[in-house]
Protein backbone atom coordinates (compact mmCIF):
# COMPACT_ATOMS: atom_id res chain seq x y z
CA UNK A 1 0.00 0.00 0.00
CA UNK A 2 1.40 3.49 -1.11
CA UNK A 3 2.99 1.38 -3.79
CA UNK A 4 3.82 4.89 -6.04
CA UNK A 5 5.82 6.86 -3.51
CA UNK A 6 9.23 6.48 -2.93
CA UNK A 7 9.37 4.28 -0.11
CA UNK A 8 6.68 1.82 -1.62
CA UNK A 9 9.01 2.03 -4.82
CA UNK A 10 11.94 0.87 -2.89
CA UNK A 11 10.15 -1.44 -0.92
CA UNK A 12 9.16 -3.45 -3.83
CA UNK A 13 12.88 -3.67 -5.30
CA UNK A 14 14.10 -4.49 -2.01
CA UNK A 15 12.06 -7.54 -2.44
CA UNK A 16 12.94 -8.67 -5.67
CA UNK A 17 17.13 -7.94 -4.43
CA UNK A 18 16.43 -10.07 -1.42
CA UNK A 19 14.65 -12.83 -3.68
CA UNK A 20 11.48 -13.04 -1.17
CA UNK A 21 9.25 -15.66 -2.04
CA UNK A 22 5.85 -14.29 -3.98
CA UNK A 23 3.13 -15.80 -5.91
CA UNK A 24 1.86 -12.72 -7.05
CA UNK A 25 2.83 -9.12 -6.47
CA UNK A 26 -0.08 -6.74 -5.75
CA UNK A 27 0.53 -2.59 -5.89
CA UNK A 28 -2.26 -0.74 -4.06
CA UNK A 29 -2.47 2.97 -4.07
CA UNK A 30 -4.50 6.54 -4.13
CA UNK A 31 -7.33 6.45 -6.11
CA UNK A 32 -4.74 9.39 -8.08
CA UNK A 33 -2.49 6.33 -9.03
CA UNK A 34 -4.79 3.75 -9.32
CA UNK A 35 -4.28 2.80 -12.95
CA UNK A 36 -1.13 4.17 -13.56
CA UNK A 37 1.60 1.36 -15.04
CA UNK A 38 5.25 0.99 -12.77
CA UNK A 39 7.67 -0.94 -14.16
CA UNK A 40 9.24 -3.32 -11.68
CA UNK A 41 12.03 -6.45 -11.27
CA UNK A 42 8.59 -8.29 -11.52
CA UNK A 43 7.74 -6.35 -14.84
CA UNK A 44 5.05 -3.88 -15.73
CA UNK A 45 2.45 -4.10 -13.23
CA UNK A 46 -1.12 -2.09 -12.63
CA UNK A 47 -1.73 0.24 -9.92
CA UNK A 48 -5.04 -0.60 -8.31
CA UNK A 49 -6.83 1.51 -5.66
CA UNK A 50 -6.34 0.94 -2.26
CA UNK A 51 -9.44 -0.60 -0.64
CA UNK A 52 -9.73 -2.96 2.53
CA UNK A 53 -10.70 -5.88 0.99
CA UNK A 54 -8.05 -5.48 -1.70
CA UNK A 55 -5.15 -5.60 1.27
CA UNK A 56 -7.22 -8.42 3.27
CA UNK A 57 -6.91 -10.56 -0.03
CA UNK A 58 -2.82 -10.51 0.00
CA UNK A 59 -0.83 -12.75 3.03
CA UNK A 60 1.15 -9.76 3.62
CA UNK A 61 0.65 -5.89 3.68
CA UNK A 62 3.22 -3.57 3.32
CA UNK A 63 2.39 0.03 4.00
CA UNK A 64 4.26 3.04 2.89
CA UNK A 65 1.81 5.64 3.84
CA UNK A 66 1.57 8.28 6.64
CA UNK A 67 0.40 7.48 10.33
CA UNK A 68 -2.77 9.03 10.13
CA UNK A 69 -3.75 6.59 6.81
CA UNK A 70 -2.19 3.27 8.89
CA UNK A 71 -3.72 4.09 11.93
CA UNK A 72 -7.02 4.17 10.36
CA UNK A 73 -6.40 1.09 8.20
CA UNK A 74 -4.03 -0.83 9.64
CA UNK A 75 -6.64 -2.63 12.31
CA UNK A 76 -9.31 -2.62 9.22
CA UNK A 77 -6.97 -4.80 7.33
CA UNK A 78 -5.70 -7.07 10.24
CA UNK A 79 -9.37 -7.62 11.67
CA UNK A 80 -10.00 -10.70 9.48
CA UNK A 81 -7.12 -12.48 11.32
CA UNK A 82 -5.25 -13.37 8.68
CA UNK A 83 -3.30 -10.39 6.77
CA UNK A 84 -0.25 -9.46 8.40
CA UNK A 85 0.51 -5.43 8.58
CA UNK A 86 4.23 -4.84 7.99
CA UNK A 87 3.99 -0.67 8.75
CA UNK A 88 6.51 1.64 7.91
CA UNK A 89 5.06 4.79 9.47
CA UNK A 90 5.21 5.68 13.06
CA UNK A 91 1.92 5.49 13.70
CA UNK A 92 2.60 2.38 16.10
CA UNK A 93 5.96 2.64 17.05
CA UNK A 94 4.99 3.14 20.54
CA UNK A 95 2.09 1.04 21.38
CA UNK A 96 3.11 -1.98 23.48
CA UNK A 97 1.12 -4.82 21.61
CA UNK A 98 2.81 -3.97 18.38
CA UNK A 99 6.50 -5.24 17.91
CA UNK A 100 8.83 -3.10 16.73
CA UNK A 101 11.23 -5.51 14.30
CA UNK A 102 14.36 -4.63 13.17
CA UNK A 103 14.51 -8.68 11.79
CA UNK A 104 18.07 -9.09 12.33
CA UNK A 105 17.91 -8.37 15.61
CA UNK A 106 13.90 -9.72 16.85
CA UNK A 107 12.70 -11.35 14.16
CA UNK A 108 10.82 -13.85 16.80
CA UNK A 109 9.15 -10.89 18.35
CA UNK A 110 6.79 -11.44 14.85
CA UNK A 111 5.35 -14.53 15.95
CA UNK A 112 1.69 -14.78 15.93
CA UNK A 113 1.22 -11.26 15.36
CA UNK A 114 -0.93 -9.63 12.70
CA UNK A 115 0.68 -6.22 12.94
CA UNK A 116 4.28 -5.03 12.73
CA UNK A 117 6.04 -1.98 13.46
CA UNK A 118 8.97 -0.49 11.48
CA UNK A 119 11.46 1.22 13.46
CA UNK A 120 12.60 4.96 12.00
CA UNK A 121 15.56 4.19 9.81
CA UNK A 122 18.40 5.71 11.88
CA UNK A 123 17.25 3.49 14.69
CA UNK A 124 17.58 0.71 12.63
CA UNK A 125 20.72 1.28 11.14
CA UNK A 126 22.00 2.26 15.13
CA UNK A 127 20.32 -1.30 16.11
CA UNK A 128 22.28 -3.43 13.72
CA UNK A 129 25.72 -1.73 14.44
CA UNK A 130 25.14 -1.56 18.46
CA UNK A 131 23.45 -5.26 18.26
CA UNK A 132 26.93 -7.27 17.67
CA UNK A 133 28.74 -5.20 20.80
CA UNK A 134 25.55 -5.88 22.96
CA UNK A 135 26.15 -9.20 22.35
CA UNK A 136 29.66 -8.86 23.25
CA UNK A 137 29.47 -6.20 25.97
CA UNK A 138 26.06 -6.09 27.26
CA UNK A 139 25.60 -2.41 26.35
CA UNK A 140 23.98 -0.55 29.79
CA UNK A 141 23.05 2.90 27.49
CA UNK A 142 23.99 4.23 24.22
CA UNK A 143 23.30 7.99 23.70
CA UNK A 144 22.98 8.94 20.42
CA UNK A 145 22.06 12.37 18.66
CA UNK A 146 20.63 11.90 15.37
CA UNK A 147 19.60 15.72 13.45
CA UNK A 148 16.57 14.72 11.03
CA UNK A 149 15.31 16.90 7.86
CA UNK A 150 12.93 19.67 8.95
CA UNK A 151 10.81 18.86 5.92
CA UNK A 152 9.87 15.50 6.63
CA UNK A 153 11.83 13.75 4.18
CA UNK A 154 12.68 17.14 2.00
CA UNK A 155 8.92 17.21 1.33
CA UNK A 156 9.14 20.92 1.64
CA UNK A 157 7.47 23.43 4.53
CA UNK A 158 3.84 22.42 6.18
Amino acid sequence: VGATGAVGEEMIQVLHDRRFPLTELVLLASERSAGKKLSTAYGEKEVLPFSVEAAQACDIALLAVSGTFSTEFSPKITANGKTVVIDNSSAFRYHDEVPLVVPEINSDAMKGKLLVANPNCTTAIAAMALWPLHQRFTLRKVIVSTYQAGSRGGGGRR
